[in-house]
């Protein structure tokens, strides 16, 4: 009965789209460039008020009610116990003596803004969850669970030294691989799956702003921006991929784990999204 509910909504709202259609006809095989120019139009046409660095914030830049709510959260926020465990474990060095610094970029501090990487020797999208479990092979570590603990605990830290810095990811033009890792993440947002028959872009493109029962959809702009979050729904730190999977099982369609290339390909299409919001992560949510 919940599903029908939500797919009749749904479908209701998605003809008041008007003007806004042609997002969901971007050209298949656009430059990104112009696919991002387009994107980040829609919503500056749909919620004229906001500032790109608005985006950073999610749905409470556009539900004043619920903004209020969450700023109250913020002033003492659930998260702080998981970005001093994760410099903790950032610091803790692996059996062989080496630590995260050894293999990330810059030692690991203020990179989180910028990824997903397109890793040229690998011919592959790297997340920083899947450069955290890189290194720890490279270290002859066991890898950790993508989706909370401890790798929720490191990307709170990482993402807190990036807090305020623009999303700043690149997709090398010179690269086909790169354009087709790209072009996968924009497919995979735009398709319709699962018995609800929803894409990705059915709540965030086509009905961002709008109510569904007592929840305003939050706009794409910005949806990884400020990750990982404590969801007051989990009751504890969680990652963007979880978040990916729980949206999979709510339209009902086929699970996919977290960091497979789907996935990866994914977060690497709407960050790029995203460039110059500003990195707020990490954050607290519904």
């Amino acid at each position: 009965m919940a599903s029908r509910i939500l797919k009749n909504t749904l479908s209701s709202s998605a003809l008041l789209l008007g003007g806004f259609i042609g997002v969901l006809a971007l050209p298949s095989h656009a430059d990104p460039q112009q696919d991002q120019q387009k994107f980040q139009r829609h919503y500056q046409q749909l919620f004229p008020k906001l500032k790109l660095p608005d985006y950073a914030d999610g749905v409470y830049a556009i539900d004043p009610i619920a903004r209020q709510s969450w700023l109250a959260i913020e002033e003492f926020p659930p998260y702080d116990e998981a970005i001093e465990q994760g410099e903790a474990l950032f610091n803790t060095p692996f059996k062989n003596g080496h630590r995260y610094a050894d293999c990330l970029p810059d030692k690991g501090i203020a990179i989180a803004h910028e990824y997903p990487r397109w890793d040229r020797d690998k011919g592959e999208v790297i997340t920083l969850a899947r450069a955290i479990n890189d290194c720890r092979a490279e270290n002859r570590e066991a890898p950790l669970p993508y989706e909370k603990g401890d790798m929720a605990q490191l990307l709170a830290f990482m993402a807190f030294t990036s807090r305020g810095k623009p999303i700043s990811i690149t997709i090398p033009a010179d690269d086909p691989r790169a354009l087709a890792a790209y072009q996968q993440g924009k497919d995979f947002y735009y398709q319709r799956r699962g018995q609800l028959n929803f894409a990705c872009a059915t709540c965030h493109v086509q009905n961002a702003g709008k109510q569904l029962r007592s929840e305003i959809l939050s706009p794409s702009l910005g949806h990884t921006s400020h990750w990982p979050v404590y969801r007051l729904k989990w009751g504890e730190m969680g990652t963007l991929h979880r978040r990916f999977r729980e949206c999979l099982e709510q339209i009902k369609a086929r699970p996919i784990p977290a960091q497979s290339p789907e996935f990866r390909n994914l977060e690497y299409f709407l960050s790029f999204m995203g460039n110059g919001i500003p990195t707020n992560g990490p954050s607290t949510r519904k």
